[in-house]
């Protein structure tokens, strides 16, 4: 495996729910503070890698959560109910694994329901809610389930590594945005750019963008990048009028998302963007995105307005666990990042 893919090795098995991600965090410090001048966390827990330089400025960010759950409940019997962070397709969540890191140590748990065979012919039709879910760790009391230090509030992540496929494909957890983080770290590692970088790793980013909007208004940057995954549409359920994206045929790069309602990206940053693939020999593909949207959308509407672009690796199955992605396109990817950072000053 390549070294961008060891780096999204490491970081789709970390654990980093939305608002607790520290443990990424930690491992995104240990890679990019060696080709950094200085490393910090703002107020939001937002991850600051600051490559010194001239000007223009470019901000280039990734998020580090991934979606989870978080305990609301623990009955008598130890079982625990809880309520998602970010956006889960219910069905997704049925009969995983899941992890809680606790201050006594990991703890596992299985996410369970009423068996089929109690089910009435009317409920057997219809999907399994969230709210008829619950997590079983194996405790017989709540008194069990609170001292293996787990408790109301606290989160869990599904319990997946990441595993190789055919065709130097891969397949784990959190690929939404362990992805655009690997992208970032290799980006910076590799660039020879002159201008300042700030390499960021947000937090908060699938329970509304929420960390890119406070880091964006402290760094002010000239220009950014957001780095994310996207919805190709080469396999079945969905056509190419959905989506024309493939994997394997390059990094996608965002002209709009949410059909207008998240970010419109300027021609100058697509001119950037587009040339700088052109010149070197990078494929890339261009995605016009009727849903969904990245921390573009905030970075774009801080303080007057910051030109941004989005950089995304395809990737199936999103917000599950076991979303797919094309190594090519993560080399791809950080190919066109390190060779954008050289090119900005032409263009800003």
């Amino acid at each position: 495996m390549s070294r961008v893919g060891e780096l999204l090795e490491k970081l789709s098995n970390a654990v980093g729910i939305s608002g607790r991600e520290e443990e990424v965090a930690e491992l995104v410090k240990a890679e990019l503070q060696p080709f950094v001048d200085e490393m910090r966390k703002d107020a939001m827990g937002n991850l600051i890698g600051v490559k010194r330089g001239s000007e223009p400025s470019c901000m280039v960010a990734a998020h580090m959560d991934e979606i989870g759950l978080m305990v609301k409940h623990i009955d008598e019997k130890g079982f625990l109910r809880f309520v998602p962070l970010g956006g889960w397709f219910d069905q997704t969540l049925l009969n995983e694994r899941v992890v809680f890191r606790t201050k006594k140590g990991s703890v596992y748990g299985v996410i369970g329901s009423k068996p089929p065979h109690l089910l009435e012919e009317e409920e057997r039709k219809k999907p399994v809610k969230v709210e008829n879910m619950f997590i079983d760790v194996g405790a017989r009391s709540e008194a069990e389930v609170r001292e293996a230090g787990i408790g109301v509030g606290s989160v869990a992540a599904l319990d997946r590594q990441l595993r190789p496929l055919i065709g130097g494909r891969v397949t784990g957890k959190a690929f939404d945005n362990r992805a655009g983080l690997a992208v970032m770290i290799e980006a910076v590692r590799s660039t020879r750019t002159q201008s300042t970088v700030y390499a960021v790793g947000t937090v908060q980013e699938e329970v509304g963008l929420k960390g890119a909007k406070t880091s964006a208004f402290g760094l002010e940057p000239s220009v950014a990048i957001a780095l994310d995954v996207s919805l190709p549409g080469d396999y079945p359920g969905i056509e190419k009028k959905d989506s024309a994206l493939e994997m394997g045929k390059g990094p996608s790069i965002t002209v709009t998302d949410a059909s207008g309602r998240g970010i419109i990206v300027s021609e100058r940053v697509l001119r950037w963007l587009t040339e700088t693939a052109e010149a070197h020999g990078i494929p890339y593909q261009l995605d016009v995105a009727r849903g969904g949207t990245t921390d573009a959308t905030a970075i774009s509407l801080t303080k007057a307005g910051i030109p941004t672009g989005v950089i995304s690796v395809p990737t199936r199955y999103l917000h599950s666990g076991v979303e797919t992605l094309d190594l090519s396109d993560l080399e791809n990817a950080s190919k066109l990042v390190a060779r954008a950072l050289e090119a900005v000053k032409d263009y800003f």
